[in-house]
């Protein structure tokens, strides 16, 4: 009886030297917030950045890359960057998370910069070239009573914003998530966001039956000042049970949102089938996933309308451009999370990203702080309304090391809230 031998596996090709991966480096940084970034280095001298930030655990983050993935990195092919993206996903066994996806997403970027530096071109011609001319964005206008949302708005006109998100303080809740002018336990805002500098996070409270009787009457008074034709947009930040989110979903029908995000907690996607059932209300949802699988009913089931992901928690360019194109069958679109905690890094390569896709739909704009901008050095640029990455080789971004160094890391935290009784609710 004869046997088939077993077939040899095939070897992969020794990467050009110039190729190989000379070095990885975990940066961290705190110019007015913290940052993690790792930069890898080719035998030639190439370099490719990406964003490991997650804002409140960044440390775990830089540990995860320093102590298990930087080993790993070194003398492999900085061209194979699917190959590599298995590798660190399937090799740990231990899969999904967002400090393994952040890490993943650090490495998976950082070698998409150095194939397009390679290349002589912004990453966005490999992605397939430019589907638009640049990125509708929107900006946060808040205020802490009508009249001051009114005047934020007028603010974000001025500054060339073409669509605004809404947010405003609720009578009988001290601090509500989204409000930039509220004092802060430090006297002072951190990078544009409600995290502070402290060694334990900031409580605050909240009431959701307050919020769903004040939100409407805040809309209409918008809609009413600025016409119907401003897109405007709100985030309800996990914090409504489904049948609550449906209430405000239906509620908001007369005002035309451009969306509605993050109406419930969302790791039950399920409850989405509820909320989509009794409000035609655009709803955008995603941005504390971190892999494909947390989309995947929401896909399926046509239960949203904008995906909400970012490339620096959802494993990276590779990543979340498969999102994007499974959303694309279900003529889904992109709305990819862009606040201050996503560093200048993961900032372009969402732009790019977003210009090479043809179903993008709008981009988040939280500017970054001068000092940020003197470590992260960008090409991208924000005019008429419409941000574009810029056309230098790479994502366009350069890290200074020196401006870096002055800026050690500080522990900081996003708040949490409690409802009035004192239980424990989501942020």
């Amino acid at each position: 009886m004869s046997t088939t031998p077993l077939a040899e596996p095939i070897a992969a090709p020794a990467p050009h030297e110039r190729d190989t991966i000379a070095a990885a480096e975990v940066l961290v940084t705190s110019p007015d917030r913290n940052f993690v970034t790792l930069r890898i280095t080719t035998g030639d001298g190439l370099v490719g950045l990406g964003d490991a930030t997650l804002n409140g655990r960044e440390l775990a983050v830089a540990s995860y890359l320093r102590d298990h993935v930087v080993p790993l990195l070194v003398g492999r092919d900085a061209q194979r960057i699917e190959d590599t993206w298995q590798f660190l996903y399937r090799s740990a066994y231990w899969r999904r998370g967002p400090v393994t996806m952040a890490a993943i997403a650090a490495v998976d970027t950082a070698l998409w910069d150095v194939k397009a530096r390679r290349a002589g071109m912004p990453l966005y011609q490999l992605l397939g070239g430019a589907s638009r001319g640049g990125l509708l964005a929107y900006g946060h206008a808040s205020g802490r009573d009508v009249p001051e949302l009114l005047d934020s708005v007028r603010r974000h006109l001025d500054e060339g914003f073409r669509a605004i998100r809404v947010q405003t303080s609720v009578p009988g809740v001290r601090t509500v998530y989204g409000v930039a002018s509220q004092p802060t336990s430090t006297g002072g805002r951190y990078d544009y966001e409600p995290a502070q500098r402290a060694l334990v996070p900031v409580e605050e409270d909240w009431d959701t039956r307050a919020y769903l009787r004040h939100v409407p009457g805040v809309f209409e008074t918008v809609r009413n000042e600025f016409g119907p034709a401003l897109p405007l947009l709100h985030d309800g930040h996990h914090r409504m049970r489904p049948i609550e989110a449906a209430r405000l979903g239906k509620a908001l029908e007369p005002y035309d949102l451009f969306w509605l995000e993050d109406c419930t907690p969302a790791e039950n996607q399920e409850a989405l089938r509820l909320v989509r059932q009794h409000t035609t209300t655009p709803l955008a949802i995603g941005e504390v996933f971190n892999t494909a699988w947390d989309y995947q009913t929401l896909l399926r089931e046509q239960l949203i309308d904008y995906v909400r992901g970012s490339v620096t928690h959802t494993g990276g360019v590779t990543a979340l451009r498969k999102i994007a194109d499974q959303a694309a069958v279900y003529q889904i679109r992109t709305g990819f999370h862009g606040p201050t905690d996503i560093s200048p890094v993961g900032m372009a390569a969402a732009l790019h990203l977003g210009l090479a896709l043809h179903n993008f739909g709008i981009q988040e704009l939280m500017p970054h702080s001068p000092r940020t901008l003197e470590v992260f050095r960008t090409s991208s640029t924000f005019t008429g309304g419409y941000l574009h990455p810029g056309d230098e080789p790479g994502l366009g971004v350069t890290y200074d090391d020196e401006a870096a160094a002055a800026h050690p890391y500080e522990p900081a935290y996003l708040p949490y809230a409690r409802l009035h009784d004192g239980t424990v609710h989501d942020w």
